[in-house]
């Protein structure tokens, strides 16, 4: 992933609806969610759900797919992954195992 692509990504996430949204739809997993049900999740307003969701796309964060007359989104999981490589990519001097999650390292 470039600094780019990442800065992108940071981006769409620092806001607290669209980073709701997105964490929303990774706890989903594979089935998604469609809009309205995000919406309603998180108590907004579906035109601005729409938006953030919107914003969330552009970044790659999440996918999307129409189903008659709605769209059900899902997080765009090898984006994640790439995101998270780039994060860690150079992670504690050669030392991976000191960047596992905290329950890992237990």
């Amino acid at each position: 992933m470039e600094q780019t692509d990442a800065i992108t990504a940071f981006a769409a996430l620092a806001q607290p609806s669209r980073l709701d949204a997105f964490r929303l739809l990774v706890k989903a997993g594979p089935e998604g969610m469609a809009a309205g049900e995000i919406a309603q999740a998180l108590g907004a307003r579906q035109n601005t759900m729409s938006a953030n969701l919107s914003v969330l796309h552009g970044a790659g964060l999440v996918e999307s797919r129409r189903e008659g007359r709605s769209i059900r989104y899902f997080a765009a999981m090898p984006r994640v992954g790439a995101l998270i490589d780039f994060l860690v990519e150079d992670c504690c001097g050669g030392r991976p195992e000191l960047c596992a999650p905290q329950e890992s390292r237990a």
